[in-house]
Order: structure tokens, then sequence, then C-alpha cells
């Protein structure tokens, strides 16, 4: 009896002989990074070939933007005694064509001509159509002519910088740029034979030398005061 008392009593609670052992406290595992040192984490190091998405800055100001703001609008107001400074003129937008005539026989040309387009603009570019058709130039409607981009902002600003400060100086025998592209009321039409006098454009890929035509639409009431504008920004006009 009494060896069966203490089996009862052990098993009721006197004694916890059988109680299962507590489990091993598992290793916590690393911590997650925080801040800056999540970011540097998530985004390991590119490896060569690799596309790179670089996040631009919302606070960012355009190079050829200071330069109007700083330099070319007070030197347009003390040469033109404006008394409001929003009389200044100022640029509202470029608008870039590339008409492709040879696009009637070679309908490919107008795939090469938007990767270019694109590539030196920054901004995906419109194809133009033809609105009627032509016999004698072998021209149908709606057949794809030309290509065209219209920048404005921080893009238009951009371009203006690379142009004036990388491509025209690539112009082989330059000489300046010709002023007799006005219209009468401040906007100036300039043209370029080769695209690829742009840095942006791979030289081995080029199947044709394509022109284009650099627009510059101004806010400017006379041709005086867009011409002053432009080289104010760095164009360089023919004397």
């Amino acid at each position: 009896m009494a060896k069966k008392d203490d089996d009862k009593k052990g098993g009721k609670g006197g004694g916890k002989a059988d109680a299962k052992p507590k489990a091993e406290a598992k290793p916590k595992a690393d911590a997650k990074p925080k801040g800056d040192a999540k970011k540097k984490a998530a985004k390991p190091a590119a490896e060569p070939g690799e596309r790179v998405v670089v996040e631009h800055d919302p606070n960012y100001v355009p190079r050829m933007r200071v330069r109007y703001q700083k330099q070319a609008a007070p030197a347009l107001m003390k040469k033109f005694a404006y008394k409001n400074p929003m009389m200044v003129p100022r640029l509202e937008k470029v608008v870039l064509n590339m008409g492709l005539g040879a696009a009637v026989g070679n309908p490919k040309i107008i795939d090469s001509a938007v990767e270019e387009v694109r590539a030196i603009t920054g901004q995906q570019p419109v194809v133009r159509r033809a609105r009627k058709s032509i016999a004698s130039f072998k021209l149908r409607e709606n057949l794809a002519i030309g290509v065209s981009v219209t920048l404005r902002a921080k893009r238009m600003w951009e371009f203006v910088d690379r142009l004036v400060s990388l491509a025209l100086p690539r112009v082989r025998d330059f000489k300046g740029v010709s002023p007799k592209g006005f219209d009468g009321r401040g906007n100036f039409t300039m043209g370029l034979k080769e695209q690829f006098i742009f840095p942006e454009i791979d030289y081995d890929k080029i199947d044709v030398a394509k022109g284009m035509n650099i627009s510059f639409v101004t806010t400017a009431r006379t041709d005086e005061e867009g011409r002053a504008l432009l080289t104010e920004l760095g164009v360089p006009f023919r004397t």
C-alpha cells in the first residue's frame, strides 16, 4: 500500500519528476537594419552591364536655369530697363523636329529616329504622319514621315545646357549660329545637319545621318529681346 500511495503522490504533483525540460532558447535572427543601413542592404552594388535606376532629387535645379535666374535675368533687366521683373523674357519651351522624307522608301528609319531623339532629349517623341497624299512625292496619307518632341521645365533646361556646352562645339568648322532664324516675335529656330554631334548618340549604331530643327519659344516681344535672351544663355550667334 505504501508503494501505491507513493506512486499516487508522485503522479498528482507531489514531485514533478516526469516534467518535460524547457526547450532551449532559439538564437534570435539577425536584426533588420534600420535607416540608412537598411537602404544600403536593400541595394547591392550593380554588376557590370546591369541597368541602374537613379532616383532624382526633387530639389535639383538645372544649371542653365540657375544661370538664367542669377545672370541672364538681371542683365536683361538692366539692358532693356524693365520696370517689372515679370517683363523679362524667358524661355517657355524647346521643340525638336526631325523630318524624315527617306521614311517613304524605308519605314524602319522611323524606329531608329525615335530611339535617337529619346536618347538626346530624355523624353519619348511623337511620330508625325502625313495629313494628305501627294503622288509626286510618293506620299500616302497617314504615312510616318517625322518625329518631334516638346521639352519644358527641367528637361528643357538640361537640353539647352547640353546643346550649348557639348553638342555645338562638336560641329565641324563651327563659326556660330546664324541669327536669321528669328520669326519677328522673339522665337528662334536653328537647324542641325547631323544628329551624332550629341554625345548620347553611338556613332557605330547610326544607319543614316538625320538632320533636325530646334525651335526656342520665348516670351520676348521682339527679335532683339529674344536674341539677347539666348545670348545670355550661351547660344553662340555668328557675328
